[in-house]
């Protein structure tokens, strides 16, 4: 313990009765022009509209004024974090006394809150303050941080740090830093988007009241707490950070950084006076290695899922986010999302150990994930039990112990301070399996753009011309890569015997045959109508039912587009999706062959009395999720459904849910659509931006399951107009209702099997939400979705999906 005497602070009053930057009537701030900012009266501080980079936009902040570059230390914040204005926005003192930002429609954007003002001042210390007619303050930036405290500044007790989400984006960001009212001061990371607060990864533990964190003149940072037992207080000071360097000399602030360390920096005043750099030099560091000390048993960690951490130790370490081998980010520009393998997963239901090898990792651990431990063992063997196990991904090895981890890998780090050793299951070099990796025709040359999906841009509402090159250039493209020019010649002339990806090509003679003249209707849809029929073998002696779907609404002059599209649908293979046998693609007649299901969609299955069993349900939802995780993340080319719903989920002989009609979207006609609104789907699974004229991604897709997970849950169709309360005509409102009002049981009534099981219940109607809601950005991809509904992550309590 080290104990400070606090230093004496002048009145901030007397500071400010000298000057006054802004009063009531007197000059506003605006982004552009001569007031977008005022200093203080030293000018190491200024307080006005400050750029941010890469954009048109404007931060209200206080910053360094004397630092190259120009340095944020408070910025205006509202409940949902930094207020962002435009160009044309306003700052001044109200005939009220009131402090007030407007935005270019005069629409107030943000208010420190207290009225009676007369003058605003911009301190030398940094701390902005709205004062009254007595120099009493009002409010001061110093009582609202951000994510940085300054010299002559303190953390109360309830009050908070918040760290950016990098250094150059500065949305409210993966990491605070609490001075607790128990008198414990703490460091958390946070689940984005929730906010919540995952295990602490550093923390005083310290127990007291009159808690405060304070950074003082000297270029120290102490937490201050009273503790009180039966017959005295007790002051205690304990030091958190510091540096020699004296404020007289040296520009200072604390910043909780976006990598979660709280450090110390200082800025010489004077560069020519030393050998000083004009740059920020971190001091000290809490933790003094982030990769080590920010950890946690939820979540990515510093670097994400299934990534690592690694640096130099020392006050401020080089941090560098790395992918395990034969990984990838999944976005470069943000590496903290984490990391995805570039090859299939090993499936269970076949052997495939000898597709597989362990690549060695030194010094590398994981420290989540754990489900299988043997001791003593020796290394070759805990190698060889790793590459037996389908679920192993990652073998970590030490002194006789072998640890079995599973994906998704959290908080990874590797340092020369870590023993052991990672071995990580990757697919060889010369597997086949790497196959189902490889970019089709569709995507070869557009697949680093993030947009680049199966949607053609008619979906989007581009021009004709625009679309007429967008499909001209797909079908080269695919023709180039998918084709040589003896295989086409065999699709055109051949079309008896020709096969496009081991698909047949039938004729519309042996379709017509096979369907009994195309009698036996099995339903219709946005693409055309599907028939039942009999393929005979060539024997005669055996008989395999089909589902042929006759393609009568599709785009004109679609030949050669529908001949790729079907080698995309013949390039997807998994579980949950309906295979594709073939298809005829004979003079006017387009028509697809699937395998028939014959336990009918999933329409049919939610109306089945008694309702089906709870265990089922729960594997139907997730086999549907997992095939949508396959066609936005894992097949060639990311493919957009656009019209998820029960009647396009097929069940086959085992109930094992397969989604049908995918890849198709692209050769619909643009003027076929399933409302008035010009938008793809279907009523009820409709996702909110496909009414904004937004860009449309997966997430259509994600709204779309989260209805479809609720009727599931519940057995009972989205909309019920004949539903006996009023209230509950509407699935996706009435549920929320009971989600928030704690009743939850309700939704599962009179289905005993599932109130059995309403830890179950609660997590798949929750990320039945998430996935629902309004703002596409909130909801989760299908990978989440998955882990979230097999239990492998927790699910916290989703945000109203509907926002005012």
């Amino acid at each position: 313990m080290i104990l400070f005497l606090l230093p004496f602070l002048l009145p901030l009053a007397a500071t400010s009765q000298t000057y006054a930057n802004l009063t009531v009537g007197g000059s506003t701030l605006s982004p552009v022009g001569p007031n977008a900012a005022f200093s203080s009266p030293s000018g190491d501080f200024a307080f006005g509209f400050y750029p941010l980079p890469n954009s048109s936009l404007f931060l209200l902040a206080v910053f360094f004024n004397a630092t190259s570059p120009t340095t944020i230390v408070w910025f205006a914040t509202n409940s949902a974090g930094p207020v962002q204005v435009a160009a044309k926005s306003t700052l001044l003192l109200t005939g009220a006394g009131q402090l007030s930002l407007t935005d270019p429609t005069g629409t107030e954007s943000w208010n420190p809150g207290p009225t009676g003002a007369t003058h605003v001042s911009l301190l030398d210390s940094g701390n902005m303050v709205v004062f009254d007619a007595d120099d009493t303050p009002l409010w001061q930036s110093f009582s609202s941080a951000t994510d940085t405290l300054l010299p002559g500044q303190s953390l109360t007790a309830g009050a908070f740090l918040r760290s950016k989400l990098t250094d150059l984006d500065i949305s409210l960001g993966r990491y605070a830093l609490v001075a607790q009212t128990d008198g414990n001061l703490v460091m958390y990371p946070i689940m984005l988007p929730t906010g919540n607060y995952y295990h602490a990864y550093w923390a005083s533990n310290t127990v007291g009241s009159g808690t405060k964190l304070v950074f003082d003149s000297s270029g120290s940072i102490y937490y201050v707490l009273k503790n009180i037992n039966n017959t005295n207080t007790q002051t205690s000071e304990f030091l958190i950070l510091n540096t020699t360097y004296s404020t007289r000399k040296f520009h200072q602030r604390a910043t909780l950084d976006p990598d979660g360390a709280f450090r110390l920096y200082i800025y010489p005043k004077n560069p020519n006076n030393g050998s000083w750099e004009s740059k920020w030099s971190a001091e000290s560091s809490l933790p003094t290695d982030p990769c080590e000390g920010v950890r946690s048993d939820y979540g990515g960690g510093l670097c994400g899922l299934n990534a690592y951490c690694r640096s130099n130790a020392g006050v401020q370490p080089q941090l560098n986010c790395e992918c395990p081998p034969r990984y990838t980010f999944l976005d470069s520009e943000r590496k903290y999302l984490g990391c995805k393998p570039e090859f299939p997963a090993q499936q269970c239901d076949v052997d495939q150990s000898s597709e597989f090898e362990l690549v060695e990792m030194v010094n590398t651990y994981w420290p989540n994930g754990d489900y299988d431990h043997y001791k003593p063992i020796e290394e070759n063997t805990c190698r060889q039990y790793c590459l037996d196990d389908c679920y192993c991904t990652v073998a970590f090895f030490k002194d006789g112990d072998c640890w079995k981890k599973r994906l998704p890998l959290t908080s990874g780090w590797q340092g020369s301070n870590i023993e052991g050793k990672a071995f990580i299951k990757v697919v060889k070099s010369n597997s086949s399996l790497l196959k189902q990796r490889q970019p089709n025709s569709a995507t070869i040359a557009v697949k680093k753009d993030h947009s680049s999906v199966l949607v053609i841009a008619s979906l989007l509402g581009s021009s004709g011309f625009l679309n007429l090159v967008f499909l001209v250039t797909i079908v080269a493209l695919a023709l180039a890569f998918c084709n040589t020019k003896e295989s086409k010649n065999k699709l055109q002339h051949d079309p008896r015997m020709s096969e496009v990806n081991n698909l047949r090509a039938f004729t519309y003679k042996e379709l017509e045959d096979a369907t009994n003249g195309f009698k036996d209707e099995l339903g219709s849809g946005a693409f055309g109508t599907v028939y039942k029929g009999i393929l005979l073998a060539y024997n005669s002696k055996s008989q395999t039912p089909i589902a042929v779907k006759r393609l009568d609404r599709l785009l004109k002059d679609t030949e050669k587009e529908f001949t790729n599209e079907v080698r995309s649908i013949g390039q997807t293979h998994h579980r949950n999706l309906v295979k594709l046998l073939g298809f005829c693609n004979e003079g006017t007649h387009r028509m697809l062959v699937y395998e028939y299901m014959s336990n009918g969609s999933l329409t049919e299955f939610l109306r089945t009395s008694p309702r089906p069993s709870w265990s089922l349900r729960v594997k139907i939802a997730i086999g549907i999720a997992k095939g949508l995780l396959y066609l936005h993340e894992e097949c060639c080319a990311q493919i957009i459904h656009c019209d998820i719903k029960p009647g396009n989920i097929l069940l086959d002989d085992d109930f094992v849910p397969r989604i049908s009609d995918f890849g198709l979207a692209k050769l619909l006609r643009p003027d076929q659509t399933r409302t008035n609104t010009g938008i793809r789907g279907t009523r009820g699974y409709v996702a909110a931006e496909w009414f904004r004229n937004s860009a449309i991604t997966a997430k259509v897709d994600v709204y779309s399951f989260g209805v479809m997970l609720l009727e599931l849950v519940c057995c009972r169709k989205n909309l019920e107009q004949d539903a006996e309360d009023e209230a509950a005509t509407v699935l996706t409102f009435w549920a929320y209702d009971c989600m928030r009002g704690g009743r939850m049981e309700v939704l599962v009534e009179g289905d005993e099997e599932a109130a059995a099981e309403m830890r179950t219940v609660e997590r798949f109607v929750m990320v039945a939400f998430w996935c629902i809601h309004e703002e596409p950005s909130l909801r989760p991809a299908m990978n989440n979705v998955v882990q979230m509904l097999e239990g492998v992550v927790d699910v916290s309590v989703p945000p109203d999906p509907y926002p005012l």
